[in-house]
């Protein structure tokens, strides 16, 4: 079983910054990419950017430049460095890697707010 613990959220104002993080078990962590999602209020969950087993990222275009994935596979983690928030980044925030997502594990997500 896939567990994902996500932390860090809070609110914020416009151009703040927060740092998200994940804690996984149930999965080899330095073999597998990690994501995070985000869920903004009324609409559906999307990919906001993923690391790959040996670092290499991807960044959906409206957070390249301003948020930073990485991760610690001493301590099975995936960290969001979130800067410049804008109040479209208002979502709830949820990690998870492929094989979660294909199992349909998913946290509690962390709550993101971002006030103008």
């Amino acid at each position: 079983q896939v567990h994902l613990v996500e932390s860090g959220g809070g609110l914020v104002q416009a151009g703040g910054s927060l740092r998200l993080s994940c804690e996984v078990s149930g999965i080899i962590f330095s073999m597998s990419a990690m994501e995070w999602y985000r869920q903004p209020p009324g609409k559906q969950r999307e990919l906001v950017a993923r690391i790959f087993s040996g670092g290499s990222t991807f960044y959906v275009d409206s957070v390249k430049g301003r948020f930073t994935i990485s991760r610690d596979n001493a301590k099975n983690t995936v960290h969001l460095q979130m800067n410049n928030l804008k109040p479209e980044d208002t979502a709830i925030y949820y990690c998870n890697s492929p094989d979660g997502r294909s199992r349909s594990y998913w946290g509690q997500g962390t709550q993101v707010t971002v006030s103008s």
